[in-house]
């Protein structure tokens, strides 16, 4: 059996037959590693670990009991929550049963959380506290197949008496009851699934319109985590941290697809907000997130080097400039020269190093970005410390993935090559077209949907790009989203905001220009960042919207866009800005649950803002509301300064 380089056992690879499911390989996993740690959880800065035969035991009983509460094969379970294991084993628990899984953002609100339940046709939704039985029992009358809310933590529902309610422990005490009286019934539970069977309805974004539910099999899900792992082999030493949502299809790609193929730890943060300190902690192989958590990471190190002192500073430079250079030769197959490579391997002892422990990736091999592209100068900056990041690219209803890089095969400006069993095609219009055994079925209840996407078996995309001479995918944009300037070539504005993203006083941006007179921009600055900066001025400020319209501020935000300006054709140059009095939010609609941009709703939501960047004024009034995550709304007035860029 082969070893991967820390010198750990390689997962022998599982062959993926159309009877296999979900449950069935992690009952062969259980088998296997038994007494092996298979998850830990910190609690009270402790790491709980809990083995492969836990796992079993509790899914077990879960199973049984949702069974013995009326779960039949097909049903759909709607669930809810923070990254848990009692999360984990509640969705495992589900498929064992035969039922569906339907994940849910965990601060959705409550328009959302019933549209999915009630589209889904939940029967039972399971929540992990108060929070979420608050959510659930406000949309009960409003969703009538629901027939049970479960929930783990008790906390602040001592009071609640809702029959509709029963805790997660009174579901185990109900299943192990039925173990107790039939020994045999689990097993039988889970001999019974076909790959074929519906394992995830997973709802997309809805960058444009309403979420769709897409119908993910069991074979869907296998063969992708399969097919990964071909390319990026895992290993059962390996740990893993789950702390992207689970209603995230890159989650459930790692957290299960992989996770129960390779027998890797699963390792759960103490609260999301302590995400990035316990990555440290634990420092895993390999991890996956969005864009944006690549993005906060540089920002810290950013404000880092600005606080450090003069030497530091000077020793930080040369490091990443050298780091750079080594980058620059690897993207491009140059060979390197004995004195780069000696003074790669001092940069690497006295600078690389400390960065990549910072981060929580000092043991990395793989670190995979998805969701959204991760800006040019983002991916640059970690291969120079020493990070091997790669672009993924695929969507929901190829089961999360379908192109990735190679470690010996990365280029700055593709997203890499097809997965083993994956055919990669472009339409005539240039959308991207894929074909492969992690297709999903369809879309629930939306044949009209499902006959635009699905085509003689081949996924429209709805993206455009095209194919390299080397036969690497180079993604352009979403096709809805693409700019046509005023000299008529096409522009992505995903490649302007990451580069202004790259910008540590800059956490967000949205550009605009199609087929306008010049390109405009509205930017998020960083709070804490910026704030940060003025403290160190001595500038006063009091809020968010204050802080954002402070001259200084503008200033500095206006070097950042005058730099991202000086490697943008000129008719793709930024004219004008406005710094927004607010970071855009999911919660106002002005982002996907998966933080992307919702640019129809935000040119309908900032139309004066809009009309102010392409006109004659320096300024805009505005007055609107905000929501807030419990429902609450209030209103903003505020002047906000439109900056012309020399």
């Amino acid at each position: 059996m082969s070893r991967g380089g820390n010198g750990s056992q390689r997962a022998q690879e599982i062959e993926i037959t159309p009877d296999l499911t979900i449950p069935k390989v992690f009952v062969q996993s259980v088998h296997k590693y038994g007494d092996k740690v298979a998850m830990r959880e910190k609690e009270f800065g402790i790491w709980r670990p809990i083995t492969w035969n836990d796992y079993l035991d509790r899914v077990k009983a879960i199973a049984l009991g949702l069974e013995a509460l009326g779960l039949a094969p097909g049903d759909k379970v709607a669930l809810i929550g923070d990254n848990r294991p009692e999360g984990l084993w509640a969705e495992m628990a589900t498929l064992c049963a035969g039922g569906v899984a339907v994940w849910l953002y965990q601060e959705a609100l409550i328009d959302e959380v019933q549209y999915i339940v009630d589209h889904s046709d939940a029967k039972f939704i399971i929540g992990e506290g108060q929070e979420e039985v608050d959510k659930a029992l406000a949309i009960i009358g409003k969703c009538p197949k629901v027939q049970h809310v479960v929930w783990d933590d008790p906390k602040g529902l001592r009071h609640y008496d809702d029959r509709i309610l029963i805790s997660v422990d009174q579901v185990m005490e109900r299943g192990r009851a039925m173990d107790h009286q039939d020994p045999h019934r689990f097993d039988e539970m889970v001999k019974r699934g076909n790959g074929d069977d519906l394992a995830l309805l997973f709802y997309t974004s809805g960058t444009t319109s309403a979420p769709k539910g897409a119908l993910l099999t069991h074979w869907n899900m296998l063969k992708m985590g399969q097919n990964l792992m071909r390319v990026d082999p895992a290993f059962e030493s390996d740990d893993f941290v789950s702390f992207l949502p689970f209603a995230w299809i890159g989650e459930q790609m790692m957290s299960i697809s992989c996770g129960i193929q390779a027998g890797f730890t699963l390792n759960f943060p103490e609260e999301p907000e302590t995400s990035l300190e316990d990555l440290r902690e634990i420092a895993p192989q390999m991890m996956f997130s969005s864009a944006r958590l690549y993005e906060q990471m540089v920002r810290g190190l950013q404000v880092r080097y600005a606080d450090s002192t003069f030497l530091k500073r000077k020793l930080y430079e040369w490091g990443l400039n050298v780091g750079y250079a080594l980058a620059d030769a690897k993207f491009n197959k140059k060979p390197v020269g004995l004195a780069l490579k000696m003074q790669g391997s001092l940069a690497n002892a006295l600078v690389h190093r400390a960065l990549r422990d910072h981060i929580g990736m000092a043991r990395m091999r793989s670190a995979y970005t998805g969701g959204s592209m991760i800006g040019p100068d983002h991916f640059r900056f970690f291969h120079a410390i020493g990070v091997n990041i790669k672009q993924i690219y695929g969507q929901t209803e190829i089961a999360g993935i379908s192109v990735v890089h190679r470690s010996d095969d990365i280029k700055l400006d593709t997203v890499g090559k097809p997965i083993p069993e994956t055919e990669v095609k472009i339409a005539d219009d240039g959308e991207i077209l894929s074909r492969s055994p992690a297709v999903f079925k369809g879309y629930y209840k939306n044949p009209e949907a499902t006959a635009k996407t699905l085509k003689d078996g081949w996924l429209h995309s709805g993206d455009n790009g095209f194919i390299d001479p080397d036969g690497h995918l180079v993604f352009f944009d979403r096709t809805q989203d693409i700019m046509i300037l005023s000299d008529a070539r096409k522009f992505s504005p995903v490649f302007a905001e990451s580069r202004l993203k790259f910008s540590p006083y800059i956490k967000d941006a949205w550009v605009i220009g199609h087929q306008k007179p010049y390109v405009a921009a509205v930017i998020c600055i960083d709070y804490g960042v910026t704030g940060r900066w003025a403290e160190s001025k001595g500038i006063a400020y009091t809020s968010y919207p204050e802080l954002s319209q402070e001259p200084r501020v503008l200033e500095l935000v206006q070097r950042s866009v005058e730099q991202v300006n000086g490697n943008l054709p000129e008719t793709a140059r930024i004219k004008r800005f406005v710094n927004l009095f607010k970071e855009f939010d999911a919660d106002d609609a002005e982002l996907t649950r998966t933080k992307k941009l919702r640019r129809g709703f935000l040119e309908q939501r900032y139309k004066e803002i809009l009309d102010a960047l392409y006109s004659a004024g320096d300024a805009v009034h505005i007055d609107t509301a905000i929501t807030y995550e419990d429902g609450r709304t209030s209103r903003i007035k505020t002047d906000l300064k439109v900056v012309a860029v020399a």
